[in-house]
């Protein structure tokens, strides 16, 4: 069994965790939302698959005051009116900058995005991205695991926290 990353190195877990407050600080600051941060950190672990990331980052989009059905139907994003023109920028950012190389598709909806977004915008929701792809590679590759949890997102059995 491979050691978690952020228990066999903490002082670069420590600063992986500052840098991601002051991402999500400039990004709050170049005006992007929290919901709308939130929505890129849950596409992103969908795409990449990171289970750990999607249970703590449903659970943070949910407490940001996303609809639930948002939230389900958000890997048909595409093929639903629900989402305003900014959650669909930040979701084709999402999308581009974790299902890479970019093509012409993907450079398409990034114009249209930045567009949307303002180019302050547009950069913060691609330092987002960035973060949130190396949070999703750090997780998996910890095998970080999901743990079960209450309807309130408590632990249900916290004695389960230090497996490794």
């Amino acid at each position: 069994m491979r050691p978690f990353l952020d228990k066999a190195m903490p002082e670069a877990w420590e600063a992986a965790k500052a840098y991601v407050q002051e991402i999500r600080t400039a990004a709050v600051a170049r005006g992007l939302s929290a919901q709308e941060i939130e929505l890129i950190n849950v596409r992103c672990s969908q795409l990449n698959g990171c289970t750990s990331c999607l249970d703590l980052h449903s659970r943070k989009a949910r407490q940001t005051g996303i609809p639930a059905q948002k939230l389900d139907v958000l890997p048909a994003w595409r093929e639903t009116g629900l989402y305003t023109d900014r959650e669909t920028a930040v979701l084709a950012v999402a999308e581009a900058g974790t299902l890479l190389p970019l093509n012409d598709d993907r450079r398409a909806d990034l114009e249209v995005a930045q567009s949307i977004l303002g180019v302050d915008g547009f950069a913060a929701a691609e330092w987002v991205v960035v973060t949130i792809n190396a949070f999703n590679r750090i997780s998996i590759l910890s095998e970080h695991p999901v743990r079960p949890r209450d309807a309130d997102g408590k632990l249900i059995n916290p004695d389960d926290e230090g497996r490794r």
